[in-house]
């Protein structure tokens, strides 16, 4: 094996984000604007996040501050939850929860004809403390976050949205963005759990 076979992990991240770093101009983005992209580039090797990634008007300094309280951050997936490093979250006293596969939110969404991303949502609406929402996959969840909050029946701290998909999404992300509240957004058709974990993650690591 050559030397590069034998890094280690924590190693081979760092080789990745200086490679990263010389692919890209980091150039009017603040720090953790830039932790946040090139976490995105680092888990999906694709550098188009370095476009299209939006951020609200101080939003990655938000959600720091929020992160701080001991926020809850949500996701729409089980893959986006057991992405987000809870070790280090919980050090700060935050916690990640997924409604998603609750037995009782399928019954749910199944006896009112709506999705189980829509019931996640108004559970989540219930949590006590700032909430982060960290929406991958589902653009239903945007869309129904996004009513809720028209009608008063949710204040959401921060909303990281980047579904991935064709139906819908590029909508749900614009409806977002027009919010508000603070957010960060994957514009477009990309996205993904594993890009808001990665989000989620960027934002942990800096605290």
């Amino acid at each position: 094996m050559n030397q590069m076979e034998w890094m280690k992990p924590d190693e081979i991240e760092k080789r990745s984000m200086e490679i990263i770093e010389s692919e890209i101009s980091l150039a009017g983005w603040s720090l953790t604007e830039q932790a946040v992209v090139k976490r995105c580039i680092h888990a999906s090797a694709d550098f188009d996040y370095a476009s299209n990634l939006y951020f609200s008007p101080g939003a990655a300094e938000q959600a720091l501050d929020i992160l701080r309280q001991g926020a809850s951050i949500v996701t729409d997936t089980n893959m986006a939850a057991a992405g987000i490093n809870k070790k280090a979250l919980g050090k700060i006293g935050g916690t990640v929860r997924c409604f998603m596969a609750d037995e009782d939110v399928a019954m749910e969404a199944k006896k009112r004809g709506i999705t189980r991303a829509a019931v996640s949502m108004e559970r989540a609406a219930g949590l006590k403390g700032p909430v982060v929402f960290a929406v991958g996959n589902a653009p239903t969840a945007l869309l129904y976050l996004d009513k809720m909050i028209q009608a008063g029946k949710i204040c959401p701290a921060f909303i990281i949205a980047v579904p991935v998909g064709f139906v819908n999404v590029v909508e749900a992300k614009e409806r977002i963005c027009r919010l508000k509240t603070p957010c960060i957004v994957a514009k477009g058709r990309k996205g993904g759990s594993s890009i808001a974990a990665a989000i989620c993650n960027a934002l942990i690591y800096q605290l």
